[in-house]
This record gives structure tokens, sequence and C-alpha cells, in this order.
């Protein structure tokens, strides 16, 4: 069989480059390899927000006092938490399914392997397309320490289909995965300690606002070691899971009922056989240029495969980019300017420069910040915590770095996303009308702040 386009995966990338190809008229065969959606719907962003939500629910209605509600008991049922993060999955699966089949995408259920640089195999038989485009995501990693493979050892699939809620977890790895799924758990009533092999939290984020969630979480009584190395695993006679770690020269121990391995991902690559194409990769991914194109011209690779930022928004993005290639157009997508969040409580939003690597690239600039406590908006909701830092280039005043901790964190990232992708200076931005009450405020005040 031969279409215009084989795209193999049918995550965010996969299946929204399937969509918009039709859409201009190609022919399309979409590999889903697992389940439509992807990691993101099925085993990551979309389930995790549930929990997310449901988590931050519970965690208000134990401050009940606080908004005048007096003698107020509640009991958690977690399989009905279980059963509204599936019935959303569902929903927006079957979304999916129905969009795919309106545009006459041909979605073949199996994983294709490449036979020749134009052909590829799956189950059987064989398809045929001019260009290929490879979606195949991300699995999950882990360290390989002493224990790694222990059954009792989860990744965030698995807990995600947990089905109590430990009495005590530990989690390895600080970044957004293990902090989502510590403030989670955390706000669920679980003990929870994270081990963290870096000096702060949330590498990639600016260290002030790493510093601030570790703040927090740590009065709501997570407990967070970091500059800390993992060393082994293992389970006791009583079926405990005990962390060797090292820290500041010195081995410590943690025991805890369940366990999260959480130290990233890599590039799902394994079963493709990508040399039978001559396509080159290696254990960072598959290499691409700007136009996501590999080195055998006609395919290209996006998303978590590339592993130039594993986001699912970047991998839709990353294929429009190029779709844009193969049809020889322009586009002006900036992917330099890339919101991300992570979805603790309070949740964190960021887009652009850290302050440390403006100092890294040698760039002067000028910080503002603000304080979510002196928002009215936020102090009305009772989320009084919280900060937003905004970063201008002094040469030309522009914005070019925002990182926020508090309400609505995410939001505000993305709205200092549309404003960055106009060039806007710190001297506009003062001059834009901010509705009041807003938590968007906060980004005004901090502008103005700016020094």
């Amino acid at each position: 069989m031969k279409t215009d386009l084989i795209i193999i995966g049918a995550g965010p990338g996969g299946y929204e480059t399937a969509l918009e190809a039709a859409k201009v008229g190609k022919s399309v065969t979409l590999f889903n390899g697992g389940s439509l959606g992807g990691t993101c719907l099925n085993e990551g962003c979309i389930p995790t927000k549930c929990l997310c939500n449901d988590s931050d629910m519970i965690a208000r209605f134990k401050e009940g006092e606080k908004y005048g509600i007096e003698d107020f008991t509640f009991a958690i049922d977690y399989n009905k938490i279980l059963e509204r993060k599936k019935n959303v999955t569902d929903t927006l699966r079957g979304g999916i399914d129905m969009m795919l089949k309106q545009a006459k995408v041909n979605v073949v259920n199996a994983m294709a392997s490449f036979k020749d640089s134009r052909t590829v195999i799956a189950d059987g038989e064989e398809y045929e397309a001019d260009n290929i485009i490879i979606a195949t995501g991300s699995v999950s990693k882990s360290l390989p320490i002493p224990g790694h493979d222990l059954e009792c050892v989860m990744d965030s699939t698995r807990i995600l289909n947990l089905e109590y809620i430990p009495a005590s977890l530990t989690i390895i790895g600080g970044g957004v995965i293990g902090m989502e799924f510590a403030s989670i758990f955390s706000n669920l009533g679980s003990k929870v300690t994270v081990i963290e092999f870096m000096k702060q939290i949330l590498p990639p984020f600016d260290s002030d606002i790493a510093k601030r969630l570790k703040q927090t979480l740590s009065k709501k009584g997570v407990k967070i070691i970091t500059g800390a190395a993992a060393k082994e695993i293992r389970q006791n006679e009583f079926y405990e899971i005990e962390v060797t770690y090292e820290s500041k020269g010195k081995e410590e121990k943690v025991v805890s009922s369940d366990l999260l391995m959480a130290v990233g991902r890599t590039p799902r690559v394994e079963g493709l056989n990508l040399e039978a194409a001559g396509v080159e990769y290696s254990p960072k991914g598959i290499s691409v240029d700007d136009n996501m194109r590999t080195n055998v011209a006609n395919i290209y690779a996006i998303g978590d495969v590339n592993a130039r930022m594993m986001l699912a928004h970047v991998a839709s993005f990353q294929g429009m980019r190029a779709l844009n290639a193969i049809d020889n157009e322009n586009d002006s997508i900036r992917f330099d300017i890339i919101p991300s969040a992570v979805f603790t409580t309070p949740e964190c939003g960021m887009v652009g420069l850290t302050e440390e690597q403006c100092k890294e690239k040698k760039i002067e600039t000028i910080i503002g910040q603000s304080f979510f406590r002196a928002n009215g908006k936020a102090l009305a909701m009772g989320e009084t915590d919280g900060l937003c830092k905004l970063i201008f280039q002094k040469d030309d005043d522009k914005l070019i770095g925002a990182h926020i901790m508090g309400v609505e964190a995410a939001d505000l990232a993305q709205q200092c996303a549309d404003l960055m992708n106009r060039n806007v200076t710190c001297r506009e931005m003062t001059q834009i009308i901010f509705g009041h009450p807003t938590v968007s405020e906060i980004l005004l005040n901090a502008a103005r702040a700016a020094k």
C-alpha cells in the first residue's frame, strides 16, 4: 500500500501531524503501536493532571476551616479518583479516533519497522510513502544501580495505575515527573521522600523558583534531599523498600512502603530497524536538523524520539515544521520560546532563559520580581504563596525569560510566551492594560519592578 506520508507513532506529535497533513489533502498512514494519544494521553500529561487536580482539591478540603467550613469531615475513595482519570483519558482517546476517521487517516494498529528508506513493515504487510515521519516518543529510564530491576520499583506508568495510596513513598528523581507525584501523594496523605542527584530540584527551572518550591513542599511534609546519589535498592524481610543513598560523603538510608523511579525518559528507537533505512541515531535519540529532517532526506523525526525537548506540545509543532519542510514552506514557529510547567501544589511555569543561562551566555539583564501575597486575586483565592520573576535583556529591554511559582503559573507562563513571540519590551509591557483583579497582574507588577 502506498500513501503520501507515513507516520510511525500516534502520540500528540504523530496524530496531530497526521490530521494537519490530511487537512491539506495528503493521504496518510499512521502506525499506532500502543494506544492513540501516546504517552501524554495514556501514561503522562493527562492522567497525571487528573491526579494533580483531585489531590489539590483534597488538600484544600483539609484547610476547610480557613474558608469558614466548620466540623467538615470527608473520606477519600481512591477507586473513584482512578475511575475519573480513566474516563477522562477514554473520552479524549475516543475523540482522537473520531477525528482521524473523519480525516480519512489510515490508522494501522501495529508498530512499524523499516525495510528501506521508503518502505516499512507492520504485521507482515508492507507500506510505502515518499516521506516518513518517526514519532515514537520515549520510555522511562532507570538508574543502573543494584536493585533497580526489583518488582517493587515502579515507573511513572505503574504508579499511575496503583490501586492504593502508599503509606510512604520514596521517589528517586526530583525532576518534573518526580515532583508532580511527590505533590500528588503528599496531598493524598503519603509520607513522601524525594532523592535528587542535582543540587536543586527541577534542574531546568530557574534556581529561585526551584528553591521556593522546595521550601513550600518541605513545609507541607515532603522530605527533599538534594545533592544525593541513590546507590542501592533492596527489600527487607518486612517487604519494606530500603534505598541507600550518598549525601555529603555519608551513606544514608530511607525506608518506605513504595518506590518510584523518576529519572527521566529515553527515546524509543528499539524495533524500528533504523539501520535498514540508513537513519543515524544514538542512545540520545535520532539526529535531526532544524526542519526535523534526519540524515536521510525523506525521513523526519519529531518529539521525544529526537530528544530536542521532551514535551507534547513541542512534538506537535515539530510535526508542523516537518510538514512545512516537506512542502518547501516557511513558518514562524519559535522553538527558542517554549513554555513548560510542573503541576505541583503550587504549580510552576517557565518560558525562555533562566538567570543562570543568561550569566553563562554573558547576557546583561534587568530583573523584575513580584509576589503573590501582594496580588488581590491570589489573596482572595487563599493562594498567597508564590513568586514571579521576569528577565529582560538590558541592551534592548526585551522580555527573554519568565519564571513563576504560584496559582495559575502555567497559564501566566503561556501569557509571557505570547509576549515574547511579539518581542515585547519591559516598557511596552508596563503600558498593556491588565484586568483587575486578576492573577495576571503579577506580571505587570514584576515588569514595573524591573531594575
